[in-house]
């Protein structure tokens, strides 16, 4: 055998055995080189916290949408999920998501003034309000916590329990919940919109209708 052969019939065997322990050590450790990479780490499109615009006992069929209240986009898309919200809204499950980005100064605040606003049963008012509001406060480096308090006095909120729950770190936790399970659905902007687990592309409000017909039609 030429010694340039034996050089490299060494070398494929050393590499062999390398992978072949690598492997093993997997195995051994009750994980896959999938799992390893994190592969698999499937997020949830809803989960029994996750909160409701209206609910329908019984429909199978539940529309999802992952959002920055910052967003332009998200407000844009604001009426045309109202829209559908009035069409199908007694035979569809709506949902909304927390997925403020980071690019956006205060999209975050106002998750914690949405959610502090939902721990007193006024979930829909304050996320409308957001929406309604935007141009006020949106794409601007000024902290808005005084203007989304103000929202809070607007509604009627205890202001000692809001405030509270404004501050307090479970709020940023339950809003970073939601975050996680997007990232791991693969959502990398807003608004993103799923029907049942299946990400839905659209254009216009036509697009939404068409998947949620669609959607009802299945079932």
């Amino acid at each position: 055998m030429a010694p340039m052969t034996r050089v490299l019939l060494t070398v494929f065997v050393v590499i062999t055995m390398i992978i072949g322990v690598g492997i093993y050590l997997s195995v051994d450790n009750g994980e896959t080189p999938m799992a390893q990479a994190g592969v698999g780490d499937v997020g949830q499109v809803v989960r029994e916290n996750s909160h409701r615009l209206n609910e329908v006992p019984g429909s199978p069929v539940t529309f999802v949408e992952f959002l920055d209240f910052e967003c332009e986009g998200c407000r844009a898309a604001f009426p045309l999920v109202e829209q559908l919200r009035a069409e199908y809204g007694d035979r569809v499950n709506f949902v909304i998501r927390y997925f403020p980005l980071q690019s956006h100064f205060n999209a975050e605040r106002a998750a914690r003034a949405v959610e502090a606003a939902a721990q007193q049963g006024q979930l829909e008012p304050m996320y409308k309000r957001m929406y309604e509001t935007q141009t006020q406060w949106g794409e601007q480096r000024v902290p808005a916590d005084e203007v989304f308090r103000g929202f809070a006095t607007e509604l009627g909120l205890d202001m000692a329990a809001f405030d509270a729950a404004y501050s307090d770190p479970a709020t940023l936790e339950r809003i970073n919940l939601d975050v996680a399970d997007g990232e791991a659905l693969g959502v990398q902007g807003t608004p993103t919109f799923f029907l049942n687990s299946e990400q839905i592309r659209f254009r216009g409000y036509e697009d939404l209708a068409a998947a949620v017909q669609q959607a009802l039609a299945n079932q």
